[in-house]
This record gives C-alpha cells, sequence and structure tokens, in this order.
C-alpha cells in the first residue's frame, strides 16, 4: 500500500496539473489542487513520515509559483508553535518528576472501590492528565496502573479488564478536546482560521476551555455509563485498592522538584484561561493581559515559553545538570509534530494565495441547500470515520480549509462547520490505528479488536452528537456564533 501510494501521489499531481484547468483565469489554482491531492494521498496513507510530506510545500511552491520559499518558510513557525512546544515542555517536566503519576493515583484513591466507581476514577484522571499532557505518554503511564488493580482481582476478570483499558484509551481523546494543547488538532483549527479568516476573533486558551470543558465532561459521562453497562457486573464486589494505595505511598512526600513544576503548572494554566477577558452572558470577567501596555502584544504562545523558561532556571540538586528542566529532557519534544502543524498550515495558506479557496467555495455553494446543522452532522460523520485510518491532525490540516472555503461560499460562520469537524478529529474510538491511546490498550493483548469496534462505533455516533449539539448550545456562550447570521470578520 504504501510503495503504491508513493507513486499514486506524485502521479495525481502530475495528471491534475496536465489534463486539468480548473481556472482559466487562474493557472495556480490547478496547481496549488495538485500538491494538495498529492500531500492529502501521502498523509492519509503514511507513504512517508507525516512530518516528511508536510515539507513538500517548501519545496513546491517555489517552483510551482504557488508561493515564494521566504514566504512559505515563516509559516512553519508561529505563535501556536510556541504555544504547542511551551506546553510540552511544562508536561515534560511533570513527566521527569512523576507529579503526573502523583495527579492521577491521587484521584484514583478519591473514587469509591467498587469496580463502576473505579472505572469513573481511573476515566477521570486520564481525562484531567490529558486537558495538558500528551494522550500518548497518558496513556503509557495509566496502562500498569490499571494492571496493578487487576492482578488484585480473581482471574475471571477478562471482562473488567477490558473495560478499565477501553476506559482509559477513550478518556485520553476526550479529555485532549477540553484544552488547545490537549490535542494537535484544536491548535491546528486556531491557526488555519485565522489564515483563512485574518480579522476572525483569536481563538484563545480561555474561549476554548469555555466550549471545550463541558462538552468533554458530558461525553466523558456519557462512555462512563456506556463502558459500565457493557463491561461491570452491578452485583460485582469492592475490589481491592491495596496496591494504589501502596503505589502511592511509595512515592513518598512531595519533592521540592515536584511542588515547583505543580506551582508553574498551576500558574500557567491560570494565566492561559484568564490572559483574555472571558464573557459568560451578561458577566464579563476581565483579563489580565489588559494592565499591560499593549495587551495584544502578549499571547498565549508568550505565556507558555515564559513559564517553560522558569523550569530551566530554578535550580535542582537531584538533577545532572542542577536544573528542574534541562535540554536532555527537552529534546524530547516531537519536532515531527511541528513540522505536521507547519506542513498544514503551509497548506492552508497556499490555498487562500492560489485561489484555490475561493475556487472550491464557487464547486461547493450547491450545499447551501442543506441546513447548516444537517450539514455539520454530515462533515463530523465523515471526518470521525475517516481518522480512524487517518491521522487525526493530518485529517484536521487537510480538511479545515476546505471547510473554512465552504463557509464563505454558503454564507455561514466558520467557526459552524470547523469546530465540531476538530472535535470530530479526535472522536475516533473502533480501531487500534485510529489513536495511539487505542494502539496501547490494543497492544497490552488485554482488549479484542471486536471489542473495540462494537464499543467504539457507538461512541464515535455519540461523539457527532455531542460535537453538534455543543458547538449549537455553546458555541453563542464562548464563540459568540449566531446561527442566524455571518460575522463581520468573514470579509477582508
Amino acid at each position: 500500500m504504501n510503495r503504491i501510494s508513493l507513486i499514486v501521489g506524485p502521479a495525481l499531481a502530475v495528471a491534475i496539473w496536465t489534463l486539468f484547468d480548473l481556472d482559466s483565469e487562474n493557472r495556480t489554482v490547478t496547481l496549488m489542487a495538485g500538491v494538495a491531492v498529492w500531500m492529502a494521498v501521502w498523509w492519509m496513507t503514511e507513504a512517508v513520515p507525516l512530518a516528511a510530506t508536510a515539507l513538500l510545500p517548501i519545496a513546491l511552491y517555489p517552483v510551482l509559483g504557488v508561493m515564494d520559499g521566504k514566504s512559505v518558510a515563516p509559516i512553519y513557525f508561529n505563535h501556536i508553535i510556541l504555544l504547542f512546544l511551551g506546553g510540552f515542555l511544562v508536561a515534560l517536566a511533570m513527566e521527569r518528576w512523576e507529579l503526573h503519576r502523583r495527579i492521577a493515583l491521587r484521584i484514583l484513591l478519591v473514587f469509591g472501590s467498587r469496580p463502576g466507581d473505579l472505572l469513573l476514577g481511573f476515566m477521570v484522571a486520564t481525562a484531567f492528565l490529558s486537558m495538558w499532557i500528551s494522550n500518548t505518554a497518558t496513556t503509557m503511564m495509566m496502562v500498569p496502573i490499571v494492571a496493578s488493580v487487576l492482578a488484585t482481582v480473581d482471574s475471571d476478570s477478562g471482562k473488567l479488564s477490558t473495560g478499565l483499558l477501553l476506559g482509559v484509551a477513550y478518556s485520553a481523546s476526550i479529555g485532549g478536546a477540553a484544552t488547545l494543547v490537549g490535542t494537535p488538532p484544536n491548535l491546528s483549527f486556531s491557526r488555519i482560521l485565522l489564515i483563512q479568516f485574518p480579522n476572525a476573533p483569536e481563538i484563545s486558551f480561555g474561549s476554548w476551555m469555555v466550549f471545550g470543558v463541558p462538552v468533554a465532561f458530558v461525553f466523558l459521562v456519557i462512555a462512563w455509563v456506556l463502558l459500565k453497562k457493557l463491561y461491570v457486573d452491578s452485583n460485582a464486589a469492592a475490589l481491592d485498592r491495596s496496591g494504589l494505595a501502596d503505589a502511592y505511598q511509595k512515592l513518598g512526600r512531595m519533592s521540592r522538584e515536584e511542588k515547583c513544576v505543580l506551582v508553574v503548572f498551576v500558574s500557567l494554566a491560570l494565566l492561559w484561561v484568564f490572559r483574555r477577558s472571558i464573557r459568560i452572558g451578561a458577566l464579563e470577567i476581565p483579563g489580565w493581559a489588559s494592565l499591560l501596555p499593549h495587551p495584544t502584544y502578549v499571547n498565549d504562545g508568550v505565556v507558555a515559553i515564559a513559564m517553560a523558561l522558569i523550569l530551566f532556571v530554578v535550580p535542582s540538586a537531584r538533577s545532572k545538570s542542577g536544573r528542574i528542566l534541562d535540554w536532555e529532557v527537552a529534546s524530547r519534544l516531537p519536532w515531527h509534530i511541528v513540522l505536521l502543524f507547519g506542513g498544514g498550515f503551509a497548506l492552508a495558506q497556499g490555498f487562500v494565495d492560489s485561489g484555490l479557496s475561493a475556487w472550491l467555495g464557487g464547486q461547493l455553494v450547491g450545499l447551501k441547500a442543506l441546513h447548516p446543522i444537517l450539514l455539520v452532522v454530515m462533515i463530523c460523520l465523515l471526518i470521525t470515520f475517516l481518522t480512524e485510518l487517518t491521522s487525526n491532525t493530518a485529517t484536521a490540516e487537510m480538511f479545515l480549509p476546505i471547510l473554512g472555503a465552504l463557509a464563505l461560499a454558503i454564507n455561514v460562520n466558520p467557526l459552524l462547520l470547523m469546530i465540531p469537524a476538530t472535535l470530530s478529529c479526535s472522536f475516533a474510538f473502533m480501531l487500534p490505528v485510529a489513536t495511539p491511546p487505542n494502539a496501547i490498550i490494543f497492544g497490552t493483548d488485554r482488549v479484542r479488536i471486536r471489542d473495540m469496534a462494537r464499543t467504539g462505533i457507538w461512541l464515535n455516533l455519540i461523539g457527532v452528537a455531542v460535537a453538534v449539539v455543543g458547538i449549537v448550545v455553546l458555541g453563542p456562550i464562548a464563540f459568540g456564533i449566531d446561527l442566524g447570521m455571518t460575522p463581520d470578520w468573514m470579509v477582508d
């Protein structure tokens, strides 16, 4: 498949360039369409590493005349990248000093010892950590904790084992939807929106949480109810949680390093949330950035880097480098994701600059006959099931520019289409290849693929409903979406 796709991608691009003329007055539209198809094929099939595909615009745009090289290069590094890097550095510090493990075990010990309560505890702990650190790292940490609990249960615990592991994997994906840094598609959306609509209001960390936290909370509760019904015996006796208590005791008292990371982590979250004024109905909470001489100069990326730098400065007697965070740890930053972000942003910019975005809008104008909510449902269904087989970040970066063009063509608020689509990129629960958390728990050999598929298909459909209802109910509150009118910022 990969070998075939390696040839099919560029072959399709060449066919489009030579056989089609999408816009007789603007040849660049056809050239950009070929690049987009080439990237889509390689991203969906992973014919080459995703990050390598993301570099295609740097090589192709200048040669084809879509954009000059000096204009393409800066797209790969911007304030959204800094937000990701700063947040990830703090997450690496949490992992280094095992603060995330302490938080997880503390949450689990708060919940009861009955299987259903323990399932909820695992899901809450996983979802909370996934709001701030990689869902892959969260799942990798939680799986051994699940195993330690199951070790105290009778051998006939396959059903409960499946439920707990699926709960961890699913809540990692659900929790990531709650914050901008929780999962890469959220960050992709916030940047692509501004590329296509430069006058659009900034999607700040706080405004996203006003929307994302309630959506994630409701979905988490629904997922827990479903998993409890399918995998937890209502008459089961309470479990022995001594293993959890022992694991927490082995952590000992909080070290100075843990306390410092915790202070930075909490401070970072509060600074993100309250940087800009938050309006909830008639209530407005003023943002702290308004106290600065130039409030608009500060964004969430600036805050993330500033707080992460503190960790490189504070001394630590337990570290070889003498600091809480050093470059040996920081070198584990996922640079492939940074390149993937950059490629997506370059693709979106190419859509706009080449005129392909406007051309696509013209082709999609017939969809105006559909009710916007029905259209959102169709989009979410398509993306949810497509991302079962493709990278969620690559899926977001392929579809979001198209949805922006569609919104302009049918004259609806782009947020109405793009935000539910972004959520749907993360709501894939059926297959091991859909997300890293799914793959990790499948790799334990305790979960059968048919159990994951039969449970996941329900959650896929429920996820679509949650995303659609969320944008209708919370969209007006968090983002000022009015279903009856289009915003002024859609027009340059």
